[in-house]
């Protein structure tokens, strides 16, 4: 059952998140957070998102290919990581999939998710980041069968700075109940309100076909 305020705004009611046909994957979490629509046209109405047209997009995946250089072996060492794999694609039976940047595993026995990020650290973690690497530790956590209670950002334009983001049995929680409100656009095509913040709709691709009701 969905119970957040998302699923309240769009009416949702029991959505099946298992046995479906559809993968949900990493980048479905960052779109949905930073705009629900944008599912509903990418992947309900199948709308290409033209994404090579948009300069986040193709900066951040620059930063990306360079990562081996962006992030030097001392900030995991700092960290206690005894051990690295780099770009690994997960997969559960549960239906969610991704690419990890790097999974770290540290010296108490622990794993964690690091992520990169083409973007400046402005004192706080945004909400989207912090999914996404709930996301991912819900991944190495059932791969791997280890704890994963933690995950790393580096946030490039910021001096390639690390961020340590604690994860929660909250925040694996409302992890399912973005999936659930997800699942509602794709599955029922329920046409969900915008994102509140306009600044987001100057780098959509949808901008032009996007009724804005904010």
């Amino acid at each position: 059952m969905v119970t957040d305020e998302l699923a309240e705004d769009m009416n949702i009611k029991d959505i099946d998140n298992t046995g479906t046909a559809f993968s949900i994957t990493a980048s479905d979490i960052l779109e949905f957070l930073f705009c629900p629509r944008f599912i509903y046209f990418q992947n309900y109405l199948d709308i290409p998102q033209h994404e090579e047209k948009r300069f986040k997009v193709q900066k951040g995946r620059t930063v990306h290919e360079d990562k081996a250089s962006i992030n030097p072996e001392y900030l995991r060492k700092k960290i206690g990581c005894i051990e690295r794999k780099k770009a690994v694609y997960l997969s559960s039976e549960k239906g969610i999939r991704g690419i990890v940047d790097e999974v770290l595993f540290l010296n108490d026995g622990s794993a964690a998710p690091l992520d990169y990020k083409y973007a400046e650290y402005k004192d706080r973690t945004f909400r989207n980041h912090k999914y996404q690497l709930t996301f991912y530790a819900r991944l190495i956590g059932e791969h791997y069968q280890v704890p994963v209670n933690r995950g790393y950002i580096i946030y490039t334009r910021s001096r390639n700075k690390l961020i340590e983001v604690s994860i929660t049995q909250k925040m694996h929680g409302e992890l399912d109940n973005i999936i659930s409100n997800l699942l509602a656009v794709i599955q029922k095509g329920i046409y969900p309100k915008p994102t509140k913040y306009k600044a987001r709709c100057s780098d959509c691709c949808y901008r032009n076909i996007c009724e804005k009701v904010i």
